[in-house]
């Protein structure tokens, strides 16, 4: 039976994590985790300044199915169905020792695979002690003088063949980033501290909390149906909004595109790290570019666990049939708004100052979908039309062949090719071009039009994409 369990799906960040679920519930508020690598005898440690466990709590806490998912839980527990440290701990390793110390009295108790497997009957054989040769990695506990040890040694299941060193601190950093996305909001209230190999790790906050070129961010709504259940929208800044840290850092562990959907908290603790849930129309939404600064939090209770089918290794929810309409809902309205923030490339078109931006795209909604054609009335499209005499039809010809053969799909094979959308709004041009085309727009608006400087200075600022430049508007002549 538990060679069985150790096929439930754990990987080692998921399964530290459930360590660290029940290293919190004892009240802990510092955690050390430490990868110890010595090859075939590498070694992983969990320890807490938790409370500790009797020699009772100890032996129920080792035992599988001691504890009935269906009894109700404290409103802060993490925990479910009472087998998260002996599963997550057989899917990484052989040999699972706990440490305890509690009120001065030290207590130990291990699984051993190999001990079961070897026996000629069927008993379940729960040893005491440390495992012969294994008493010294007790230290750090009997240095704490407190609190719970979790150690994981014969890791079959992470030191596999061919495994070196590069490989398991490549691991380590993994879980650090995971252990900082799936307790960041412990870590940042200040509730929690995670030491990985003496290095603290650093909370990562999804929705770039208080930055301020978020395109949308809401106040959190309540579930109409499940009034336990609330939501807050986000959308992120797009790329060009952000410094390269930044934008580095909000990929988040699995990247940009990845990390987009629905963020499920129980109890402030992280369970799905961005996904779509299965909503949207036929088979549901997946994850493309358009929508990758689209993410949504939801905070559930721990009362509402079997509504939401947790698993056991609180990696997976499925949402409760009575709330889909409304989570699709909020999830249409982010996902339009975070489209059209990448469309954008996070540039703030539609209004100045309150006043309407005069854009050089528009889009037609027809029964047939959606046309783009070029504005007419923009400034520079109008200019070159009334000064057109006798090339009007030739320029008008021109224009309908340009917006005929905007090569969409191109465009969009390209933005999933390098993870980015295409340069526009002279993005990436040198200032003296941007400002000869932008003298040039001025001197027609002043010397044909009849504008005033001011008049035209005004005009140039609510057109699309000078309106982008303020800086080189405010700077033209009054004398030309």
């Amino acid at each position: 039976m538990i060679e069985a369990l150790r096929g439930l799906g754990y990987n080692t960040a998921t399964a530290l994590a459930d360590i660290i679920d029940n290293s919190i519930g004892a009240g802990a508020d510092t955690i050390h985790v430490r990868f110890d690598w010595a090859a075939e005898n590498s070694r992983i440690y969990v320890l807490d300044n938790g409370r500790g466990m009797s020699s009772v709590q100890l032996d129920a806490a080792m035992r599988l199915g001691e504890k009935n998912p269906l009894e109700d839980r404290e409103p802060d527990d993490l925990g479910r169905f009472g087998l998260g440290l002996k599963t997550a701990s057989f899917s990484q390793c052989r040999r699972l020792t706990v440490g305890t110390i509690q009120e001065g009295k030290f207590e130990s108790l291990r699984w051993d695979l190999d001990v079961l497997a070897a026996s000629n009957d069927d008993g379940w054989y729960l040893l005491e002690g440390m495992h012969l040769g294994s008493e010294g990695f007790m230290k750090p506990l009997i240095d704490a003088g407190g609190g719970t040890l979790v150690l994981w040694e014969v890791l079959d299941r992470v030191v596999t063949s061919g495994f070196q060193i590069k490989d398991f601190l490549e691991l380590a950093g993994q879980v650090s980033l995971h252990l900082g996305m799936i307790f960041h909001r412990f870590i940042s209230s200040r509730r929690l501290r995670i030491v990985f190999n003496d290095q603290a790790v650093k909370p990562w906050d999804p929705f770039l909390t208080g930055h301020v070129s978020k395109a949308w961010s809401p106040p959190s709504v309540v579930c109409p149906v499940m009034r336990t259940v609330t939501a807050q929208c986000h959308v992120l800044p797009h790329g060009d909004r952000l410094s390269e840290k930044e934008h580095f850092n909000a990929a988040g562990p699995e990247g940009w595109t990845s990390q987009q959907g629905f963020y499920i908290y129980r109890n402030e603790r992280l369970l799905v790290a961005g996904s779509w849930l299965g909503l949207g129309a036929g088979r549901g939404w997946t994850k493309d570019e358009a929508h990758r600064l689209a993410r949504i939090r939801l905070d559930i209770p721990n009362t509402a666990d079997a509504d939401w089918k947790i698993d056991i290794r609180k990696s997976t929810a499925k949402p409760p049939i009575a709330i889909r309409s409304w989570l699709i809902r909020l999830a249409e309205d982010t996902r339009s708004r975070a489209c059209r923030a990448f469309a954008r490339r996070g540039r703030t078109v539609g209004v100045t100052k309150g006043t309407p931006v005069h854009e050089a795209w528009v889009a037609e909604k027809f029964s047939g979908g959606t046309r783009y054609r070029i504005d007419r009335e923009h400034p520079a499209t109008r200019a070159v039309l009334d000064d057109a005499g006798a090339l009007l039809p030739q320029i008008k010809a021109m224009l309908r062949i340009i917006e005929e053969t905007v090569p969409i799909q191109r465009i969009w094979i390209d933005t999933a090719e390098d993870k980015e959308t295409p340069r526009v709004g002279f993005s990436g041009e040198a200032s003296s071009e941007l400002a000869a085309i932008l003298n040039d727009m001025y001197r027609s608006l002043v010397q044909c039009k009849g504008y005033s400087p001011n008049r035209a200075r005004e005009q140039l600022m609510r057109t699309e994409p000078f309106h982008n430049y303020p800086e080189l508007v405010a700077i033209l002549p009054d004398q030309l």
